[in-house]
């Protein structure tokens, strides 16, 4: 038998009502992922951002381009 891979699912989420956004820590520096409500303002965290690699798997896990700039809110 063949090895099987796991294909990567590209999850969504509603671009008519979140944006993403990188939540930031002025104390620690901590930096997460997420999307922010636009209507509400309030934010879903998804993931931890430590590096250079963690941010490039979040834009491709939710088809965020590369060159789209993604604002810090603190």
């Amino acid at each position: 038998m063949g090895l099987f891979r796991k294909k990567k699912e590209q999850a969504s989420y509603d671009s008519q009502s979140k944006r993403p956004v990188i939540k930031c820590s002025i104390c620690t520096g901590e930096q997460v992922a997420g999307f922010q409500n636009i209507h509400n303002g309030t934010f879903e965290d998804v993931m931890l951002i430590r590096g250079k690699e963690d941010m490039k798997a979040f834009r491709e896990k939710y088809g965020i381009p590369q060159d789209a700039e993604i604002p810090k809110i603190y």
